[in-house]
C-alpha cells in the first residue's frame, strides 16, 4: 500500500472567518481596556504628586485666613475667594527675593554649561582616546560617588580659603587670599561631576566608533570628532545631565550656609530661611516657595523628552 502524506488545509469558510474576526476584535478590546486602564493609574498619581504643588500655588494668592478656612474642602486645590497678589509683592517688600534668585539663576545657569562642557570631555577622553591610566582614573572618578559630601565640606572650605582671588581697586591688581564670601566658591567646587561624567561615558559607549575613524580619515582632530560628531548625538545624555545637576544646584543649602555671609550673596534656598525669620504668614511663605519651584518645573519640561530618552536607551542597552 502507497504511503500518503497528510497535507493540513486551512478552512476558508465563512464561520473561521468569522471567529477569527472576534478573537481579533476581542484582542483589540483588550488591548483598548488595557491602555485606558494604564491612562487611569497615570492620571492618578500624576494627581497624588501634583496636589502638594496645586495647594502650595493656590494658597499663594490667598489670605492667611482663608487657606486655614479651605483646609478642609476642595476649596483649599481651587482659585476660589479673596485671589490677589498681595503675597507676591509682599515677598518682593521684605526681603531682596529678586536679588535671591537672580543669585541663584547665575550660580545654577553656570555650573551646569560648564560641568556639561568640562564632564562631557573627560568622559570623551576616557572613553574615545587611547590614554594610559585611563581605567584607574575612571575607578577613581567613581570612587568618589561614595563619599557624602557631608564628609568633604570641612577640608573644602579649608583648600577654598586658600586660594588667590584676583582683586582690583585704585592701586591696580593685586590678589588676596581666599574665596569666601564671592560667587566663584558657589560655582567652581561643583562643576565637575562624576555621575555626570559616568553618564556620559556610558552614552559615547552607545555611538559607534567608526564615526571617529571616518571623520580621521577625513582629516579632522579630536576636538572637531568630540564638538561636531559626538556631542550633536548625545542629546539625550546632555538633557539627563542638565536636570541632575540643576537640582541639587538649584536646591543647595548647607553650602552657602557655610561660605556665604553677605545677603546680596545668598541663593534662594538660604533666602527661605531668612524669609521665614522675618513673617510667620503662610500666604507669603507659599509664594515665596512657589517662585523658587517655578524655574524647576520648567526646565523639566524643556528636557523631559530627552531625559525620559535616555533613561530609555540606558535601559535597553543594559
Amino acid at each position: 500500500m502507497a504511503n500518503s502524506t497528510i497535507v493540513p488545509t486551512v478552512s476558508h469558510s465563512p464561520a473561521a472567518k468569522e471567529a477569527a474576526g472576534r478573537c481579533a476584535k476581542a484582542a483589540a478590546s483588550a488591548h483598548h481596556r488595557l491602555s485606558i486602564g494604564g491612562w487611569i493609574v497615570r492620571i492618578l498619581f500624576a494627581c497624588v504628586f501634583a496636589f502638594p504643588l496645586l495647594f502650595m500655588v493656590v494658597s499663594s494668592f490667598k489670605p492667611d485666613d482663608e487657606i486655614m478656612a479651605d483646609l478642609s474642602s476642595w476649596k483649599a486645590f481651587l482659585p476660589v475667594g479673596n485671589i490677589s497678589l498681595e503675597n507676591y509683592a509682599q515677598v518682593f517688600t521684605r526681603v531682596p527675593a529678586a536679588r535671591f534668585l537672580m543669585n541663584s539663576v547665575i550660580i545654577t545657569l553656570v555650573t551646569v554649561v560648564l560641568g556639561v562642557l568640562v564632564n562631557s570631555m573627560a568622559a570623551f577622553a576616557i572613553q574615545r582616546l587611547n590614554v594610559k591610566g585611563k581605567k584607574i582614573i575612571f575607578t577613581f572618578i567613581l570612587a568618589t560617588l561614595m563619599v557624602p559630601f557631608e564628609t568633604y565640606a570641612i577640608p573644602l572650605l579649608w583648600w577654598v580659603n586658600q586660594l588667590p582671588r584676583p582683586m582690583v581697586d585704585q592701586f591696580g591688581l593685586y590678589f588676596a587670599r581666599g574665596w569666601i564670601d564671592t560667587m566663584p566658591v558657589q560655582i567652581v567646587p561643583f562643576i565637575a561631576n562624576a555621575f555626570s561624567i559616568y553618564l556620559y561615558i556610558q552614552y559615547f559607549e552607545t555611538i559607534p566608533k567608526d564615526l571617529d575613524e571616518a571623520a580621521r580619515v577625513d582629516g579632522a582632530g579630536w576636538f572637531h570628532i568630540y564638538s561636531r560628531i559626538v556631542m550633536p548625538l548625545s542629546g539625550p545624555a546632555t538633557a539627563t545631565v542638565v536636570i541632575l545637576s540643576f537640582l541639587p544646584m538649584w536646591n543647595q543649602y548647607v553650602w552657602p550656609l557655610m561660605v556665604v555671609q553677605s545677603e546680596s550673596l545668598r541663593p534662594v534656598m538660604i533666602g527661605v530661611q531668612y524669609f521665614q525669620q522675618m513673617t510667620t504668614s503662610w500666604g507669603q511663605i507659599m509664594a515665596y516657595s512657589s517662585l523658587i519651584t517655578v524655574p524647576i518645573i520648567i526646565v523639566f519640561v524643556i528636557f523631559q523628552r530627552q531625559f525620559v530618552s535616555s533613561i530609555a536607551s540606558s535601559g535597553v542597552k543594559g
